[in-house]
């Protein structure tokens, strides 16, 4: 995909025929027609929920009927050509109004879509739309990870990515440079000093004005609500009545926002590692520094204990995590230099979270950086170059304008700062890891511009069984949330997996529940209730 092929509208004729709508005996109908015929069907297909104002919730019963997309947007053509960066997928560009709710106000915004047409046709079931998680993660090339992952839904669906509004090659948010956002990390988290307190939240309200000052007046607008529009436009212009849905991760919300409000439009849906989607982004992410210490703790120190032969670092838990803190105290006092990378305490701290995501590769990368910090210039050169990707490329400036800007535009936030400032020393006794950061993210919150998007209270009226996935140890989305997520979205299925933290299930090694998934995404079969998934080796 060429920059070109980004920023314009896309104002041409597709070559494709517009898909029928979803049928269990999967037949395929070819609808063939004028230019002018196609228009009308789309604008018939393309409705948008009412908006009941910004401080109430927004719940669109079945069958409801909002107001027509303004005609600009609902005659666009998506002009498909090969994706520049992933030649199994054809790239497209859609143009969708800055905001849904006045769409005459502002300028559009464009977002980056893609597809990977089914690679076979007799078998193929409808349209199956995957979006990212985060917030802040791109979704534009994961269809081409589905399809090599689990060829049996390449082969039965349309699989489509997109990168939402606000990251990757959609209209994105802008906040600081790389330089400028190296202070956000900089120091020690834990240190608790009146004088530590006011340089971290100098430190975000810095970044919060950055994000307002240099995004254009975009961030009111990155919200999930009006990413889940952004959906139904895709649906309607692939020419769908209805599709199917996969999605991980902070993806789960977007699933579930759609589906509240389009629920109609849902044939089969898949959450996968689940936000708590029923509340909000302060009440979930409270949550957070006991799950992942929870991780840490009893997932990741018990393995590392266990491979002492080759790592070296302990033969208990116990062992493993004095060792830990030890090598942490001294980064305090003596940060690694070592090019643009500064490693201190808050770098350890973002690379230990990022590789007990997930046990399989995740676990044995952060070992092996941790082995380079001891003798950082006498180190294996191999295992200095995994510490410089694990604790050197957590988060970015990118990534954070956007989880910012839905995580505290999405939902009101607490903004006394003396009420953050005394939780984040609480939870930096009790759940460091992350517990440490909580006053600097809660304060960026507590600058960001006061929150307009409609409230979404997910409900599950009206939508066919949901089958949710979700861990029991999972750092990130944890299964407390997941639960109170599985009660809002009444009539969904949750498969807990046991004997493990890994963040996104599927598609993964664990038979279970890809039969569950399968099952339901290629043959409708929803399992009769909730149910347990064992992880491999376990009982």
């Amino acid at each position: 995909m060429t920059t070109g092929d980004l920023t314009r509208t896309a104002n041409t004729s597709t070559t494709e025929a517009p898909c029928s709508e979803i049928s269990t005996d999967r037949t395929r109908r070819t609808r063939r027609g004028t230019l002018g015929r196609r228009t009308a069907a789309l604008l018939a297909l393309l409705t948008v929920a009412s908006a009941t104002g910004t401080t109430g919730a927004v719940a669109a019963p079945a069958g409801a009927v909002g107001p027509a997309v303004p005609t600009r947007y609902a005659h666009q053509q998506l002009t498909w050509q090969t994706c520049a960066e992933e030649a199994t997928l054809e790239c497209a560009t859609m143009t969708a109004p800055r905001d849904w709710h006045h769409p005459g106000r502002g300028p559009d915004i464009t977002v980056a879509v893609s597809r990977h047409r089914a690679t076979d046709p007799a078998r193929r079931i409808g349209t199956l739309i995957t979006a990212a998680g985060g917030p802040g993660g791109q979704g534009l090339l994961r269809p081409a990870d589905h399809v090599r992952n689990a060829p049996a839904l390449g082969a039965s669906y349309d699989i489509i990515g997109f990168d939402q509004r606000g990251v990757g090659h959609s209209t994105r948010a802008v906040c600081q440079t790389p330089e400028e956002f190296r202070s956000f990390f900089s120091g020690d988290f834990r240190d608790d000093t009146p004088a530590d307190r006011a340089r971290v939240i100098a430190n975000s309200t810095a970044l919060a004005a950055g994000c307002e000052q240099r995004s254009g007046g975009l961030l009111p607008f990155l919200t999930t609500e009006q990413t889940a529009r952004d959906i139904d436009l895709l649906r309607a212009l692939l020419g769908e009545r209805r599709i199917s849905y996969y999605g991980p991760s902070y993806a789960t919300m977007i699933g579930a926002y759609y589906a509240t409000l389009f629920p109609h439009r849902i044939e089969r849906m898949v959450l996968d590692s689940n936000i708590g989607f029923d509340g909000t982004w302060e009440r979930f992410q409270l949550g957070q520094p006991m799950s992942f210490q929870r991780r840490f703790d009893e997932d990741f120190l018990p393995w590392l204990a266990a491979r002492d032969a080759t790592y070296h670092y302990g033969t208990t838990p116990a062992e493993v995590k004095a060792r830990w803190e030890a090598r942490r105290a001294a980064l305090h006092e003596h940060p690694i230099v070592d090019g643009q990378l500064t490693l201190g305490p808050n770098q350890l701290d973002n690379g230990t979270i990022q590789g007990i995501y997930r046990e399989n590769n995740g676990f044995t990368l952060l070992a092996t950086a941790l082995t380079a910090l001891d003798d950082w210039p006498a180190a294996d050169p191999a295992a200095r170059t995994t510490a410089r990707r694990v604790f050197g490329d957590y988060l970015s400036p990118e990534f954070l304008a956007e989880f910012f800007a839905v995580t505290c535009g999405d939902t009101p936030w607490t903004r006394d700062l003396s009420l953050w400032a005394d939780r984040g020393a609480e939870n930096t006794a009790r759940w460091p890891l992350v517990g440490a950061r909580s006053l600097a993210f809660a304060a960026v919150c507590a600058s960001w511009p006061t929150p307009t998007a409609p409230r979404v209270r997910v409900t599950g009226a009206g939508l066919p069984p949901t089958l949710m996935l979700n861990s029991v140890h999972d750092p990130a989305t944890y299964y407390e949330a997941a639960l109170s997520a599985h009660r809002a979205l009444r009539g969904s299925r949750l498969v807990t997996v046991t004997g493990n933290g890994d963040h996104g299930q599927y598609p993964g090694p664990n038979t279970c529940v890809r039969e569950a998934v399968e099952s339901y995404l290629l043959a409708g079969t929803a399992p009769a209730g909730d149910l347990t998934c064992p992880s491999p080796g376990t009982s």
